[in-house]
């Protein structure tokens, strides 16, 4: 599961950059971060407030199936279905930061 764990924080710190390149563009940002945060609602709903990083990984494994359902239901705006990969990943990446064994 490390080499997997370490696989899977890559994927989340680079859909983080990429969600930061393009929150730059001011119509986009907005959208981004209401996608972001309804994930990170979804997390704390899924995974608590007190978790590990194995216990998030687990939570990515088929998350992009209720990332889907849940921005298409709750927060659906032009050109979503382009931005929910990073969004979900980002959102992993910053809710990762709380996990009781987190280390940069």
């Amino acid at each position: 599961m490390i080499a997997t764990l370490a696989l899977v924080r890559d994927d989340w710190e680079a859909g983080h950059r990429r969600l930061e390149r393009a929150s730059r563009d001011v119509d986009q940002a907005a959208t981004l971060a209401a996608q972001v945060d309804l994930i990170s609602a979804e997390l704390r709903r899924r995974v608590g407030s007190t978790f590990t990083l194995e216990m998030l990984a687990e939570a990515y494994v088929g998350a992009d199936v209720w990332v889907r359902q849940a921005i298409e239901e709750q927060a659906p705006t032009p050109g979503w279905a382009r931005t929910i990969a990073m969004a979900g990943d980002a959102a992993f990446h910053i809710y990762s930061r709380g996990a009781v064994d987190y280390a940069p």
